[in-house]
């Protein structure tokens, strides 16, 4: 006979994503992708582990010895790092915060799950790009083909406003303010829009690429070859390959694994570099968080440098400057024999 359960976990599933996510909380088109993957993921974990179809898996097999097991096969199965090991934990969090509203019979079970912790993570140096190296790869694009116009103001375009670029290419003509006030709306994450600033360079470019192709209202503004919206693998493509053509004369860019996020860090450590106030930036960025915005402070070697400098001129303990030191002969004959 089959258990009663079997028949509940497809209701609940449906249940989390279409009542909960979508309609009580409002979730974003992406929330609700990343928690699909990550469940989806999960599901056929358990399946292949019971040797079963997804279909037969029942609420008795969501224990927490078999997330424990799921959460270390991402690791070490999967290779996934720690972050997305914790995204994933995130979504499962959720959906059985979800099953405690809707199973109280099994909410133990559940609560064992929910507490399980997030693994600390490694706290890395933000990567970045000082400016000049983005105006060196901001040359490469040829302007005086369609491709090089677009290409150009792509780039361009996500260093003066620091966007995701899941942002930058969800820009629709109808966002854009080409004339006073010139700014752009970006569509956030969680459905939080925000307008940023366009610097005339980045005005003249845009009006340059709308000049060479026709952009209809409700269409996005950067389109690949063929027409169709260009895709976050279009835009780190384009972005490789005018980084390997400045790398001719800034070898260095080969040493650094640059992405367009890469382009929205240089964007804030350039507003930190200039004096703006950090909850400034955090707003620019669409940070909900200014913590996240705080990591351009500890990963700037030049503002660390110029803090300290400014120390030792306050406290009146600026080191003289002496001359070097230079070992004498016999020091050198002492240390020779030994």
């Amino acid at each position: 006979m089959r258990d009663r359960n079997t028949g509940r976990l497809l209701p609940l599933v449906e249940s989390f994503f279409q009542e909960h996510l979508k309609r009580m909380c409002g979730s974003s088109p992406h929330t609700i992708r990343g928690y699909r993957d990550a469940l989806r993921l999960l599901f056929t974990y358990l399946a292949e582990r019971k040797e079963c179809s997804v279909a037969d898996l029942t609420l008795a097999d969501l224990r927490v010895e078999t997330i424990k097991a799921f959460l270390l096969h991402l690791e070490t199965g999967r290779g996934n790092a720690t972050v997305s090991r914790n995204y994933r934990l995130t979504a499962i969090r959720s959906f059985f915060r979800h099953l405690i509203r809707h199973d109280l019979d099994n909410a133990g079970q559940y609560q064992q799950v929910l507490a399980l912790p997030s693994k600390k993570t490694r706290i890395t140096p933000v990567p970045y790009l000082e400016p000049e190296d983005v105006r060196v790869i901001l040359a490469q694009p040829d302007r005086e083909t369609e491709l090089g116009v677009r290409d150009h103001a792509l780039l361009l375009f996500l260093f003066n406003t620091g966007a995701r670029i899941s942002e930058a290419l969800g820009v629709r003509l109808e966002d854009l303010s080409l004339n006073h006030p010139k700014q752009v709306r970006l569509h956030g994450k969680g459905r939080k829009d925000r307008f940023c600033p366009l610097w005339e360079e980045t005005v003249i470019a845009l009006q340059k690429l709308l000049s060479v192709r026709r952009v209809q209202a409700g269409e996005t503004l950067f389109r690949g070859v063929r027409g169709n919206p260009l895709t976050r693998d279009g835009a780190a493509y384009i972005l490789r390959k005018y980084v390997t053509l400045a790398a001719k004369k800034v070898p260095a860019l080969l040493r650094q694994r640059i992405t367009p996020h890469t382009l929205r860090h240089a964007c804030a450590v350039s507003l930190l570099q200039g004096g703006v106030d950090i909850t400034v930036i955090r707003d620019y960025l669409g940070h909900a968080n200014i913590g996240t915005t705080s990591r351009y402070i500890t990963t700037n070697l030049k503002m660390k440098r110029d803090a300290l400098e400014k120390f030792w001129s306050r406290a009146g303990l600026r080191p003289t400057r002496l001359a070097p030191w230079k070992p004498k002969p016999d020091l050198l004959t002492f240390l020779s024999s030994l």
